[in-house]
């Protein structure tokens, strides 16, 4: 009877993935579905325009803020428990952002959504890892992963853009309700009791969640401030000295407390540290990637929601595509060469976009180029990215070494978006104090902060070569591991 038991579960972790893939595709659209939606929200709710990127930054400062937390608990109180009440969390966060009458009840409300997500993320990733053996069956359920998690960024863009045109900008959060309700009903039938069991002998490190979180918000919340305040603020350096001041707080709280929230041994596994420096800085590049091309398909060329939607389909395919060969080359060649090459086609492709990009342009000539291969590096870079962050991971670790790599992405993109900003919007104002016309001032400022995005790439590049050790999973090795 047992044995019957374990062969139903077997067939059914593909099921599993599949609800979990989903969750986090809801998550990972949700960084990008509102990016099409700004503009209406902005008139609609009488958005003052130096607020605005608060919708995005709300999400993104909570998300990045909590993650750690959030994977450490999944570790503690059980993933499949932790995993359920976010998931139902983030649903009724989403639907009361699409009731928000207000810019500030709607900031609130997606920084709740942001924190759910945060608790959610590293719990459904660390199900996945600890399901999942090394090796083949985890290079591919990683191939799957990463397609889902990349795939939602373009495809949010798209779907934002449909429901933002055709029904109302309200409805970029509605969906998540039924879906998220879906996602509860499934996985309370679907995910076993087993699953992520909770370690009563271990205790939350509450002083170092405490620093933890409020170091990472203080950082982000700082860099945030200066494509308003400039980089000369006083508002802006007092919260990165604040944040600052507070991870390295938490450091010496790891190294001092019996039971740590992030036991810093986690790092002298060489190729997660490398892994998670590669995947912090290619965010930077990432996030103000899509930003700025939202921003200059809608604002300079004139594309409508929909179509400026579309415009980003084919980063979907090509990162879905590339995600599954690298997935199933890993094995052979190590996640070491793609990791390595992944940044350098990300640099080329930011390159060629702020090359092409023009007042007057089209998309096969000026967007599309650039824009493909962007998406290719990206795809090369998911999956060997991940599995060298989390391969080796005892168990018991696993809800951490997700949330420190779920970390390195949203922390890198929510960074990055406050300094490319910065530098993209400081160069725009710049150019239209010189009475430069303001479509032509833009492409000035997106095309500084592109090549501040290619410096980063190349930084992820040289990260990539010199810190991580590649390393070949395969079959026979998963199974003697296990």
């Amino acid at each position: 009877m047992p044995s019957k038991k374990l062969s139903r579960h077997a067939e059914n972790k593909w099921v599993i993935l599949a609800l979990l893939a989903l969750a986090q595709f809801m998550v990972v659209l949700d960084v990008t579905i509102v990016n099409v939606a700004l503009p209406s929200i902005s008139r609609e709710l009488h958005f003052a325009a130096n607020n605005l990127q608060w919708v995005i930054t709300a999400y993104t400062l909570t998300f990045g803020g909590f993650l750690l937390l959030g994977g450490r608990a999944a570790d503690l109180y059980g993933r499949r428990k932790i995993f359920i009440g976010a998931i139902a969390a983030f649903s009724l966060a989403s639907l009361a952002c699409g009731l928000a009458q207000s810019d500030t009840a709607l900031i609130v409300t997606r920084a709740v959504q942001g924190l759910a997500a945060a608790i959610m993320s590293p719990a459904a990733l660390s199900i996945v890892l600890t399901e999942f053996q090394e090796g083949k069956e985890r290079n591919r359920a990683m191939g799957v992963w990463a397609a889902v998690a990349a795939g939602g960024a373009a495809t949010g863009l798209l779907i934002g853009g449909v429901l933002t045109q055709y029904f109302s900008w309200r409805w970029n959060f509605f969906i998540n309700a039924p879906v998220g309700l879906f996602v509860v009903l499934a996985a309370m039938r679907l995910l076993p009791h087993h699953i992520g069991e909770e370690d009563h002998k271990i205790k939350l490190d509450l002083p170092g969640a405490i620093l933890a979180t409020g170091g990472l918000m203080a950082l982000v919340y700082g860099v945030s401030k200066a494509p308003v305040l400039s980089w000369g603020s006083t508002e802006v350096w007092s919260f990165v000295a604040a944040g600052v001041a507070l991870l390295v707080a938490f450091l010496f709280n790891e190294k001092r407390v019996g039971q740590p929230l992030m036991p810093l041994e986690i790092f002298k596994i060489r190729n997660v540290l490398g892994a998670n420096l590669a995947f912090l800085v290619i965010s930077c590049t990432m996030f103000s990637m899509f930003f700025f091309l939202t921003l200059y398909v809608q604002q300079v060329l004139g594309f409508s929601p929909v179509k400026s939607g579309v415009s980003f389909l084919p980063v979907t395919f090509l990162v879905a595509t590339i995600s599954g060969i690298v997935a199933s080359l890993v094995g052979k060649i190590g996640y070491k060469p793609p990791l390595v090459l992944g940044p350098l086609v990300l640099s080329i492709g930011l390159l060629v976009i702020s090359l092409t990009m023009k007042v007057g342009g089209d998309y096969w000539h000026n967007v599309f180029p650039g824009l493909a291969i962007a998406a290719s590096g990206m795809g090369l870079t998911f999956v060997s990215g991940t599995l060298a962050a989390t391969s080796g991971i005892p168990k018991h670790f696993s809800g951490l070494a997700s949330g420190i790599l779920n970390t390195s992405q949203q922390i890198g993109g929510a960074i990055g978006l406050g300094i490319l900003s910065a530098v993209a919007f400081s160069s725009v104002r710049n150019h239209t104090a010189a009475h430069i016309d303001y479509a032509t001032a833009q492409v000035h400022g997106y095309r500084n902060g592109l090549h501040v995005g290619i410096g980063l790439a190349l930084a992820a590049f040289v990260v990539a070569l010199l810190v991580v050790k590649n390393h070949k999973v395969d079959a026979k090795e998963a199974m003697s591991m296990g």
